[in-house]
């Protein structure tokens, strides 16, 4: 299954998403999710949401704010009730939350401060 990795503007009621709070562990490029079709250049992230949920997948899209070096060792928050997604060669266990700012770049969403790993949000 391949899908366009946007989100859609409809909110869905029927899904109460699990938003959790992890480290990246490790960040590469990916060329399978950039190109046209796909918007910014394309990351794929290891996020460490800590010994209950363990190390999970994510493809996101980078903006001029990050590179794949800046994001190891900070803080993002994902839904991690979704089901695997491919994109392009990629997987995607679960969806890191980001939203554009004023010019459309991409912002990660994080905590203000460092919070324990796999801590949900409520």
């Amino acid at each position: 299954m391949t899908d366009a990795p946007h989100a859609t503007d409809t909110p869905r009621p029927d899904i109460r998403p699990d938003i959790r709070v992890g480290t990246i562990t490790d960040a590469r490029p990916s060329a399978a999710a950039s190109g046209p079709g796909y918007g910014p250049p394309g990351c794929q992230l290891w996020i460490d949401f800590g010994p209950r949920i363990g190390v999970k997948q994510s493809t996101t899209h980078l903006s001029a704010r990050y590179t794949p070096e800046t994001l190891i060792g900070r803080q993002v928050c994902a839904v991690i009730n979704v089901p695997q997604r491919q994109i392009g060669s990629c997987y995607s266990e679960v969806l890191t939350l980001d939203m554009p700012d004023k010019s459309g770049e991409v912002l990660l969403i994080r905590p203000d401060h460092t919070v324990p790993d796999g801590g949900m949000l409520f």
